[in-house]
């Protein structure tokens, strides 16, 4: 009897004691079905791809698991195309919207693919370099050393992973790598994904490896690791600030649903405010999405990506050009392919 006729029938016999409720039950239903068609009807769609998963895109799992793109209007679909792909896929319409960062940004503009990047969910890098630490003790490496002192240690490594080929991590390994008269080119490096960069790394497979929250912290955790350079605390010291956490589009979507893309901003503006403002709750969200973590290593990594996520997610010109600059110190792009200015590759019209 789950119906409204069927109820009806039921209590035909009393019609006068059960016939207004119903009637009432059954307006109630219809008007309750046709507030959920409608608020549907007024949702928009947006495919929204990431690099990867980790701790970088809190912001967007806080969006999605806070309901902040249901309260914006906003039914978002998750994609995972790993490292460069997630841009290559706003480029070619497969996304909507892409979290990635200002290194892809520039190189693709450079290259005549020009995007727009809306919001930053990181403005400083995140990034660390770490090394086994028995290979850096027979080295008597010293982790209080210069910069180019600490880097020299990366010549003695028989290998060494990254992410994907042409990342942010890939450039910062390189540019560590020169800045400790180090030829990144004689250096074997195997693209892995962070969780088999920590089983390459346990098994000397591999000897050192550039990570984010948590991994880097996962690792450090269990005692066998030193850090050769943290781009956080400033190594290089010309790399913040950094568009790390950048979310791009291509400029036509923008101007052709300009509607979706004031969506995405304000969501972002929100779902940032939480991370900084709702602390429990945002380490709830992590937890769900990455249950394997240790705790202690979980409040560690979320001080992290806490303290490289800006109070507002605005776009700075000087973070933009930071990324170029990688880009050209890796030797990924020519210095005559630098751009003289980035104004036209971001916009923050959508989170004010």
């Amino acid at each position: 009897m789950n119906s409204c006729a069927e109820r009806a029938r039921w209590w035909t016999r009393d019609r006068a004691k059960f016939g207004a409720a119903i009637a009432l039950t059954c307006v109630a239903s219809v008007a309750s079905l046709f507030v959920t068609h409608m608020a549907r009807a007024e949702s928009e769609h947006a495919i929204v791809s990431l690099p990867a998963e980790n701790f970088g895109f809190l912001p967007f799992y806080v969006a999605q698991d806070a309901h902040i793109f249901e309260e914006q209007g906003l039914d978002v679909q998750k994609v995972v195309l790993a490292g460069v792909g997630t841009t290559n896929g706003v480029i070619s319409g497969a996304a909507d919207f892409g979290f990635s960062n200002g290194a892809s940004l520039t190189r693709a503009a450079a290259r005549g693919q020009k995007l727009l990047a809306i919001a930053i969910m990181s403005d400083k890098p995140a990034w660390a370099i770490i090394f086994r630490q028995d290979l850096a003790a027979a080295a008597h490496f010293n982790p209080e050393a210069p910069l180019a002192e600490r880097a020299k240690i990366l010549g003695t490594a028989h290998a060494l992973a990254i992410d994907t080929v042409n990342s942010v991590g890939h450039a910062l390994m390189r540019v560590i790598e020169k800045i400790g008269g180090v030829d990144p080119e004689a250096i074997p490096v195997t693209p892995l994904l962070f969780s088999e960069a920590i089983l390459a790394f346990s098994r000397q497979a591999v000897d050192g490896f550039v990570s984010n929250a948590p991994w880097t912290e996962q690792v450090l955790a269990q005692g066998n690791a030193v850090v050769v350079a943290d781009a956080l605390s400033g190594d290089p010291p010309w790399i913040s600030p950094f568009a790390s956490g950048l979310v791009i589009a291509r400029p036509q979507f923008c101007a052709e649903h300009r509607s979706i893309c004031l969506k995405m901003g304000h969501a972002l503006v929100a779902s940032v405010a939480f991370v900084h403002t709702k602390r429990a709750d945002s380490l709830a969200i992590l937890r769900k999405h990455f249950p394997q973590i240790d705790a202690a290593v979980m409040e560690k990594s979320f001080a992290t990506i806490e303290k490289a996520m800006p109070a507002v997610p605005v776009i700075s010109e000087a973070a933009i050009a930071n990324s170029d600059r990688l880009n050209v110190e890796a030797g990924f792009m020519k210095p005559e392919e630098q751009l003289k200015s980035y104004a036209d590759l971001f916009t923050n019209e959508f989170v004010h």
